[in-house]
């Protein structure tokens, strides 16, 4: 980085997430400080060439930064965002001297305002950058070994899908790709049963995310959070800059652990048994009670049907674990699960009721999409808490976000950073910079297959209230710019920030800081086989057997029918409680709540 600012990482902003906390925690720096220089070299804001850079200087410190054993090179200059000059010439010193170290630029990962959040974002992306590469190629490799020759295309973070060769270039845009393609799915099977407000529920075995749509679309947002001291504490992470879809993280999955505070308190999260040794019920060496434990225990869960059948949980060794929170807490290992069970559900509901009221939104208008492997088994009492009547489960929940995948489109985000006030702007400037990330984009649409006709060109702008240091994304007219849309824009700002804080400054200035743009290929087209609706349709014939399930506002223990959720045909009706049973997944249906199967086999829960 620039001498003086080697511990910009280490700083970060002047605000604190909790003015209330005295011993407020902040997470680590990826970069330590022994890996971290600085050299001698100074672009202003304007993007005027201040000092020269010396090329002995940026070698020597790269080979000291390797003798500490570095393998990936993230190289933040100051305001390189306006002049990328200085960090090119170091990625050709380097790449000359040091083949082998994979290199990241801010001015390319993300050139945008803002010193702290631009280099935390090129860290993240050089400390993925090497594993990334290895594991694509390998797994392009392994593909081709089993018969695969068409080209691989991954999830990104915003949405949108790219080739492997233009994802492993900036792979800090896969981050949050898994979630988001489950947000993408939610809003598919939305429009499929005609519901627009959507709140997607997308549990696994780590962690639990959700999803606020409206008429069916997923909002993007330019920054998330990584490595949060406190989950549920907005600041308390580090800062990623980079378009994804707006999600919160809502809670624990899974295999996440089962613990007592200093309190005497029973906690769940956000620690997890991970996949090895995964919760004890595996029997692979896990000791330590788990969501999954409790679900077992509570009768969900059947022990011989996990994956389908192909993996057998083990009773004994969930009790037993379970047994650990227990017995400090006077609870029989029943009481104990159930615990973690509405613990956990609890800290869902929360976050969720949480991440909604910040918008505005009442919780109980939406209804919820459920998946991931073990979102069905949650979403009943989530949904009930959160006031919530209406559920979606659609078949193979446990996989659901993969369709999200086949529904995005190849798309790519550009940004540069352009600041100035909007009646001042150099609109000659703009539009040059448009041209410049216009054939950037279509250039990687084009190397992805796309016809240039079928290329959708959308551009926005960052602006905030001068004296402001957040900014709202401003949709921008497609003509070219000029002067006279100053208003229009002015316009579309007030509008966008009323939606968002109920009133609008209009008496002050008003500042572009950085121009986006989005090149998107042809919507997927996905049809889902429909099945006709049969006269009279029973559950009865997809009947597995019964047994004992727990459910508190029934008394305790219920012996609860246990049906094939693959047998289920359209129209029938399940009433609660029950279980369903597929091979990713299990679905709860609580007393007093209805399921039905539709036409596209999706299951409709109304809550009770």
């Amino acid at each position: 980085t620039t001498k003086g600012f080697r511990d910009t990482l280490a700083m970060g902003r002047e605000q604190i997430y909790d003015i209330y906390d005295l011993f407020a925690e902040f997470p680590e720096p990826l970069a330590p400080r022994y890996l971290r220089r600085g050299i001698a070299e100074r672009i202003s804001r304007d993007g005027a060439v201040l000092q020269a850079l010396n090329p002995a200087e940026v070698l020597d410190a790269v080979r000291d930064l390797c003798a500490h054993g570095a393998g990936s090179l993230a190289v933040v200059l100051l305001h390189s965002y306006r002049n990328p000059t200085h960090e090119r010439t170091v990625r050709q010193l380097v790449s000359r001297a040091f083949p082998d170290l994979s290199i990241s630029l801010s001015s390319e990962v993300a050139p945008v305002v803002g010193e702290y959040e631009r280099g935390v974002t090129t860290v993240v992306d050089g400390y993925v950058k090497p594993l990334a590469a290895t594991y694509l190629n390998r797994l392009a490799s392994d593909l081709g070994l089993l018969g695969y020759s068409r080209r691989l295309y991954l999830m990104l973070s915003g949405g949108g899908t790219a080739t492997s060769e233009t994802a492993s270039e900036r792979p800090v845009r896969l981050l949050e790709s898994g979630p988001a393609a489950g947000a993408l799915a939610a809003g598919f099977y939305g429009d499929l049963v005609g519901l627009d407000g959507l709140l997607s529920f997308d549990m696994g075995g780590t962690t639990a995310k959700a999803c606020l749509l409206e008429s069916g679309r997923a909002p993007v947002v330019h920054q998330l959070e990584v490595g949060r001291v406190h989950r549920f504490k907005r600041g308390s992470g580090l800062p990623v800059v980079i378009p994804v879809i707006d999600m919160i993280e809502v809670g624990a999955g899974g295999g996440s652990l089962a613990w007592i505070d200093e309190l005497g308190l029973l906690k769940v999260g956000p620690h997890s048994a991970g996949a090895s040794p995964g919760p004890a019920c595996y029997g692979m060496g896990g000791q330590e009670p788990t969501v999954t434990d409790g679900n077992l225990l509570l009768g969900y869960l059947n022990r011989n049907y996990f994956l389908g059948g192909r993996m057998a949980l083990d009773v004994e060794s969930a009790r037993l674990a379970i047994a650990r929170v227990a017995a400090p807490l006077n609870l029989s290992e029943t009481q104990a699960a159930w615990g973690i069970y509405s613990v956990v559900n609890e800290n869902m509901a929360a976050a969720a009721r949480m991440h909604i009221i910040e918008k505005g939104k009442d919780p109980r208008r939406y209804a919820m999409v459920a998946f991931g492997g073990a979102g069905p088994a949650h979403a009943s009492r989530v949904a009930r808490i959160l006031g919530m009547r209406r559920i979606i489960v659609p078949l193979a929940a446990g996989v659901t976000s993969a369709l999200g995948c086949l529904a995005a489109p190849l798309s790519f985000e550009f940004v540069r950073a352009f600041p100035g006030r909007l009646d001042e702007v150099d609109w000659g400037g703009v539009a040059e910079l448009f041209a410049e990330l216009e054939l950037s984009g279509r250039a990687v649409l084009k190397d992805a297959g796309v016809d240039d006709a079928a290329i959708t060109i959308t551009r926005s702008a960052d602006m905030r209230l001068v004296g402001q240091i957040h900014e709202i994304t401003v949709p921008l007219p497609a003509e070219a710019l000029t002067a006279g849309y100053v208003s229009a824009i002015k316009q579309a700002f007030y509008r966008i920030y009323r939606e968002l804080y109920s009133r609008a400054y209009e008496r002050l200035p008003i500042e572009a800081v950085n121009w986006r743009l989005v090149v998107t290929g042809p919507t997927p087209s996905i049809r889902l086989e429909r099945h006709i609706a049969a006269a009279g349709a029973s559950a009865d014939a997809a009947l597995k057997g019964r047994r004992p399930a727990y459910f508190a506002e029934a008394g305790g223990f219920v012996e609860t029918p246990v049906y094939d959720r693959y047998r289920l045909r359209p129209g029938a009706l399940v009433h609660g409680p029950a279980i369903l049973e597929e091979q990713e997944s299990t679905v709860v249906i609580g007393p007093g709540d209805e399921a039905q199967t539709d036409e596209y086999l999706n299951l409709i829960v109304q809550v009770g």
